[in-house]
């Protein structure tokens, strides 16, 4: 009996499509219908303010939540870049100028520039030159939209305006003589000051601005970090709430090493099938082999490789690529078995190790068997295991690899679909990895299985379900 053609499936393929790339299918009543302003606020980026005292660590604190959230849509914009060029007379009474007061600042460009990104429009920034006082010696930096923007700086609670394009407004409070101390050793350290003019300029200038204009904004503040960057729980805490805002179907934007091949209707109508519990087992396998080479094959396309000329039997010269030579498989047993063959039919002669994790009773973390190339720590790895759940396995697997010498950024995780909660568990812990899969899924039940699913697919792929 031969496999069902996928096209008689997509007639019925007419509900909701869990996917990581959303089908565009407009209604022709749609279609006509003017862009609304909710749709407009829906895409509206994710704006961030960190505030606080000078050298309280709210660049650290940036650094963090942009590291934590592995995102390539994440732009940073400080305060510091909107200072006013001092006008000549300024410049010969420089050390008498307040850098700390609200009017040091040009906020009528801030807040343009913040426009401007929260409608996602590129803009241009000037760096402010500490040595000639102008933002005109540096070249203006390109910032481009994004969904996260962070504005740090010690006054950006103080203009109501800006305050107002705010999504969240963290405030960094340290100790008064720990950011002395830090502002003692970065002065003197890194801008060749004498401690004397530090220690002047400080209680000339810095703590009286902190006690009358950056202190008063704290209570504008959203969440208030005691001990700034140190203070680790907190950003996490951070991190997870942005992650949230930001939807669970935006996964791919928060972790840029997450791979989702692009849908179309045979690739949703071959996952109708194969996630269809009365589809028989001829057809499942034909139809998840189909998926998986088509995984495989994106995923080739994620390894290195050279540029290379030939010739062409009409004598022209073609400019290619050459493939990367040296590959090697590491299938999960059992699932990842079926993966082997889509593999072998795309890189010929591949070695494929082997590595077996017990994943029922013990929360899939113990492993059992593993047989992999001698020369592995030489190898780009292609891992296989078709379903991403929980990601306790993956990670048993992917730690197994690195012990063996392999180098993060030199593993390829492909699997047909993958749960959230196993996307952010591998993606935080190995951030250099890459995922690519072709469908993201809602998420795990209460027994741990990905819904929807396809149910364990290890048995109904070798036929060894119970019925």
């Amino acid at each position: 009996m031969g496999s069902k053609p996928v096209e008689d499936l997509i007639q019925a393929s007419s509900g909701v499509h869990y996917s990581g790339f959303h089908l565009e299918e407009p209604r022709t009543s749609e279609i006509e219908k003017p862009t609304t302003s909710v749709d407009e606020s829906v895409k509206q980026p994710f704006v961030i303010g960190v505030a606080g005292g000078a050298a309280s660590g709210k660049a650290t604190v940036c650094d963090l939540i942009i590291d934590q959230l592995h995102d390539q849509r994440v732009v940073l914009v400080n305060q510091d870049s909107f200072y006013h060029n001092l006008t000549p007379e300024e410049l010969t009474k420089v050390h008498e100028y307040n850098f700390d007061h609200p009017d040091a600042f040009d906020m009528e460009q801030l807040l343009c520039v913040m426009e401007k990104l929260k409608h996602r429009q590129a803009v241009d920034i000037p760096k402010y030159d500490y040595k000639s006082y102008t933002n005109d010696v540096f070249p203006l930096r390109r910032v481009n939209p994004s969904d996260v923007i962070i504005l740090e700086g010690i006054l950006i609670f103080h203009d109501p305006r800006v305050r107002d394009l705010m999504s969240m407004k963290i405030f960094v409070d340290t100790d008064a003589d720990v950011r002395l101390a830090r502002r003692i050793r970065r002065d003197t350290v890194e801008k060749n000051r004498d401690i004397t003019t530090v220690l002047d300029q400080y209680s000339k200038f810095v703590k009286p601005a902190f006690d009358d204009f950056i202190l008063p904004t704290k209570k504008y503040a959203d969440i208030i970090i005691p001990r700034g960057g140190d203070n680790h729980v907190a950003i996490d805490l951070i991190v997870q709430h942005i992650r949230m805002k930001l939807g669970q179907h935006d996964i791919c934007k928060i972790y840029p090493n997450l791979y989702v091949i692009q849908s179309t209707f045979q690739i949703r109508g071959m996952h109708t099938l194969i996630r269809d519990a009365q589809t028989e087992k001829h057809d499942f396998v034909f139809y998840a082999d189909r998926l998986i080479r088509l995984v495989v094959e994106h995923g080739l396309g994620h390894l290195p490789f050279t540029e290379k000329q030939v010739i062409t039997p009409t004598g022209s010269v073609y400019s290619g690529v050459d493939f990367c030579k040296r590959l090697c498989g590491v299938s999960v047993i059992r699932s990842g078995e079926s993966m082997e063959n889509a593999l072998r039919a795309c890189c010929k002669g591949i070695k494929i190790g082997k590595i077996l994790i017990h994943r029922e009773g013990d929360n899939g973390q113990q492993l059992i068997y593993e047989k992999l190339p001698e020369d592995i720590a030489q190898r780009h790895v292609l891992l296989l295991d078709p379903i991403l759940g929980t990601g306790n396995s993956a990670v048993q697997a992917i730690s197994l690899l690195l012990k063996k010498g392999v180098p993060e950024s030199n593993i390829l995780f492909l699997n047909l679909i993958s749960a959230p909660q196993g996307v952010h568990m591998v993606c935080k812990r190995f951030p250099r990895i890459k995922i690519v899969t072709s469908e993201i899924e809602n998420g795990l039940n209460e027994e741990f299985r990905v819904i929807p699913g396809m149910g364990e697919f290890g048995d109904r792929y070798f036929g060894t379900d119970d019925d």
